[in-house]
């Protein structure tokens, strides 16, 4: 079944001078213009495409990526504003549409907002909302503490930064949870710290416990190999200078620090770690 909104992979069926149709089932035949048919496609042939209503409200598919599907949030640019609504670049040539009814507030040219993207059943035009809750999930999350998630930044708060998480549930990154920048709009990894009794899920942007540590500890050791073996920095070094260096609080710095001296990959300096050569290590 071919879906309006997402990435479909789709058979050739026929050429024409104007593109190739596409075989889009229920949705019948399916143009591809010709800009974006490749010289080497033949009859039979599967294409990965884009589908979406053109200006004309006629089903075509493209090989440019929007910069969201349907069914995701977005932060996106405002375009312009006329008499139907707000058009915003979503990186195809014809804008995404958000009705004034979407709007929580009256949208201006030039600015950014957050959007969730949704087919409109009767028309089969693809949309945007700016009134986020109505899409977030209404049932209690069933994240695993410790799942990685995919997590879009929303909103700086007094107790840190408010997120979206799997494009379905709120979720809060405290302050002192973030080692590393963030801004409105980013798209970053994520983990489940906790699911409190209010069903309200607390975040984490880092692994927690051993596996934190073993991924602290390859990139450090990555850090050393592109500085050539040494670098100006240890476990008693400030805190700010570790959380701009490795994104990690001086805790879990110390932590990996010391898995390493163990192993015998690190030597500890005064001024900083020295990698220890593979055919210097003890056998």
């Amino acid at each position: 079944m071919a879906d309006i909104g997402k990435y479909n992979t789709l058979r050739i069926v026929k050429f024409t001078d104007f593109g190739v149709y596409l075989d889009g089932a229920e949705l019948g035949e399916i143009l591809l213009p010709r800009r974006y048919v490749r010289a080497d496609l033949r009859v039979g042939d599967r294409v990965e495409v884009f589908l979406y209503l053109d200006s004309e409200d006629r089903l075509v598919a493209t090989t440019e990526k929007p910069l969201a599907l349907v069914g995701e949030f977005a932060h996106l640019k405002v375009k312009a504003v006329n008499d139907v609504g707000a058009f915003l670049d979503w990186g195809l040539s014809k804008d995404l549409l958000v009705p004034f009814r979407e709007q929580r507030m009256p949208m201006a040219e030039g600015r950014s907002y957050f959007v969730f993207l949704y087919l409109d059943g009767a028309s089969r035009r693809i949309a945007a909302s700016a009134r986020l809750n109505k899409f977030i999930d209404p049932a209690p999350p069933a994240y695993a503490e410790g799942q990685e998630v995919d997590l879009l930044i929303v909103k700086r708060t007094d107790l840190g930064f408010s997120a979206i998480i799997n494009n379905s549930h709120w979720g809060v990154i405290y302050e002192n949870e973030i080692f590393q920048d963030l801004f409105v709009g980013q798209k970053v990894k994520g983990y489940v710290k906790k699911i409190r009794e209010d069903q309200k899920i607390d975040l984490r942007l880092q692994k927690s416990g051993y596996g934190k540590v073993l991924d602290l500890n390859e990139r450090i050791l990555q850090a050393l190999r592109d500085n050539g073996g040494f670098l100006e920095i240890t476990d008693h070094s400030p805190p700010e200078k570790i959380k701009d260096r490795f994104g990690t609080s001086k805790k879990a710095f110390k932590m990996a620090v010391g898995a390493l001296y163990k192993r015998r990959l690190i030597a500890l300096e005064d001024k900083g770690l020295r990698l220890i050569e593979e055919n210097k290590r003890p056998g």
